[in-house]
C-alpha cells in the first residue's frame, strides 16, 4: 500500500471495511474524507491557476473529484485488493465496483487525516492528483452541460434523458440511459449510476453532432 498509509493507523482497517459487513464500516470517513479532499484539491488549483475564474475553477475541481477521477486513483493505487466484503459482495464484483472504489478512496483520505493530520494528507493528495491537475490544460466542461448550451444554443430546448435499461443485482446495478436532442438522434450509455450513464450518453451524442 502507499507509503503514507501508515501501517499502525488504526483507522485504515475501518477504511477498507464495505458496508455489507455491518457496522465499523467505511462510510463516516468516506463523509470525512470527502470534505478534505475537497478543500485540499480547491486549494491546490487556487494556486495552480492563479488567474482564472472562480467558475473555471470550479470546473476543474468537479472534474479531480468525481468518482471516475477517484475509482481511477484507487486503481492506481491497487486499493481494490485490500477491500474487506461480505462473500456476497465479493462474489459480486465489489472489488471492481467504480463506485466502492472511490468512497474508499475518500475513506482512506478521512483515515490519514484523523492519525496524521492535513500535511501529511495533502502530500497524499498532491502525489496521487498532481499530474492530473498538471495536465489539465483547459477546464473540463461537463458533458450534460456542453450538450445542453449545444442544445439551447439552436433553439432544440433542453436534452430528455431516458432511463431505458437496469441489470444486475440491487446492490450493485447497472442503468442504461438514452438521451435524445429533438431532431438530432439519440445516444445511450450504462454506467454503475445514473448520473454517470448520463454523462456518458450525453458525451455519445455530441461526438455525433
Amino acid at each position: 500500500m502507499h507509503k503514507l498509509i501508515s501501517s499502525d493507523n488504526p483507522y485504515v482497517e475501518q477504511a477498507l471495511r464495505h458496508s455489507s459487513l455491518g457496522e465499523r464500516n467505511y462510510e463516516r470517513l468516506e463523509f470525512l474524507g470527502d470534505r478534505v479532499l475537497g478543500l485540499i484539491i480547491a486549494q491546490a488549483l487556487y494556486e495552480a491557476f492563479p488567474n482564472e475564474s472562480e467558475g473555471d475553477l470550479a470546473k476543474r475541481h468537479t472534474a479531480l473529484v468525481q468518482g471516475e477521477t477517484l475509482a481511477e486513483i484507487a486503481r492506481e493505487l491497487e486499493l481494490g485488493q485490500y477491500i474487506e466484503f461480505s462473500e456476497a459482495e465479493k462474489m459480486a464484483g465489489g472489488a471492481e465496483n467504480d463506485n466502492i472504489l472511490a468512497d474508499v478512496v475518500e475513506a482512506i483520505l478521512g483515515a490519514i487525516y484523523l492519525h496524521d493530520g492535513l500535511d501529511v494528507v495533502t502530500d497524499f493528495v498532491r502525489e496521487s492528483w498532481g499530474e492530473r491537475i498538471k495536465t489539465m490544460k483547459e477546464p473540463p466542461q461537463d458533458p450534460k452541460t456542453a450538450l445542453q448550451e449545444w442544445s439551447q444554443s439552436r433553439g432544440l430546448g433542453l436534452p430528455e434523458y431516458e432511463l431505458v435499461g437496469q441489470d444486475g443485482p440491487d446492490h450493485a446495478p447497472m442503468f442504461t440511459i438514452q438521451v435524445s436532442v429533438d431532431g438530432y438522434g439519440t445516444a445511450e450509455a450504462t454506467a454503475q449510476s445514473k448520473r454517470q450513464a448520463q454523462k456518458d450518453a450525453a458525451k455519445a451524442l455530441l461526438a455525433k453532432l
